[in-house]
């Protein structure tokens, strides 16, 4: 029987190392291209991905301050973070195929299924640069917050919708502009080139996340504004807050209309 695209996520989030996981994500995703895997939900998600041993993960107010980024060492602690990220960004991608896949038309797997595949490219170059700075992914400590929102939608694909990309990775567009031109302005312009192609992906990603929250709204003939406040209220710990990149947020669809009445000043 050929394998499922529920068997292909499941894989994705088993796998521990970083290695592995890439090959996972980018097997999952060729074979879904290709017509390989069916597009069949017989298997469950785990409520929490494999990981490797390191990075220690740490409480979010345990983690030591990363500075500016000015120094070599700043420069290699946010790149780790950031590499931390893309990791969990996987798991995150191919829990919502093998989760609510079955949810959604099959365009859904469609979109997912890339954004798992640009997220362990996003990994793999982020790492390969720690790696041409002297570190490596695992060497700094981390915090799992991106986990533990996802942990907090799993009963619910517009929960999941309204928390992930459209409050975590739109936070992305807001943040990754400054990050750019750090790195710029110290001549790092190889890390500033990897930043902007994640930041040209992250558009389409939360764009991705915003349409099929409307598409849901739209069947179940509620305000996608409204409810994704109240989403927001119900399951994000955390603050909507300034500066925001309205121009990415609104090539992404994600309009002022939703995060201005939750914004803090």
């Amino acid at each position: 029987m050929t394998r499922s695209v529920a068997e292909a996520a499941r894989a994705v989030l088993d796998a521990a190392e970083p290695l592995a996981k890439i090959k996972a994500a980018r097997a999952a995703a060729r074979d879904w291209r290709l017509g390989r895997l069916d597009h069949r939900f017989d298997v469950t998600m785990p409520a929490r991905p494999a990981r490797p041993e390191h990075p220690e993960l740490l409480p979010p107010n345990r983690m030591p301050k990363r500075g500016k980024g000015g120094s070599e060492r700043g420069r290699v602690a946010l790149i780790h973070a950031l590499a931390h990220i893309e990791f969990a960004a996987i798991d995150l991608a191919f829990d919502a195929v093998g989760r609510f896949g079955g949810q959604f038309p099959r365009a859904f797997t469609d979109d997912w299924m890339q954004v798992g595949a640009d997220e362990a490219m996003h990994f793999a170059l982020l790492d390969r640069r720690l790696k041409q700075l002297g570190s490596h992914y695992g060497a700094l400590p981390a915090h799992d917050g991106l986990w533990d929102a996802a942990a907090a939608t799993a009963h619910d694909p517009l929960a999941r919708l309204a928390v992930v990309p459209m409050v975590l990775e739109a936070r992305g567009l807001d943040v990754t502009p400054a990050a750019i031109l750090r790195f710029e302005t110290v001549g790092d312009s190889a890390t500033a080139r990897i930043l902007t192609r994640i930041l040209s992906d992250e558009i389409r990603h939360v764009g991705a996340g915003t349409r099929w929250f409307e598409s849901r709204c739209d069947e179940q003939n509620i305000n996608p504004e409204t409810t994704w406040q109240d989403l927001v209220r119900t399951h994000f710990r955390g603050l909507i807050k300034p500066p925001f990149n309205d121009s990415a947020r609104d090539s992404a669809g994600l309009t002022r209309g939703y995060y201005q009445a939750l914004a803090v000043p």
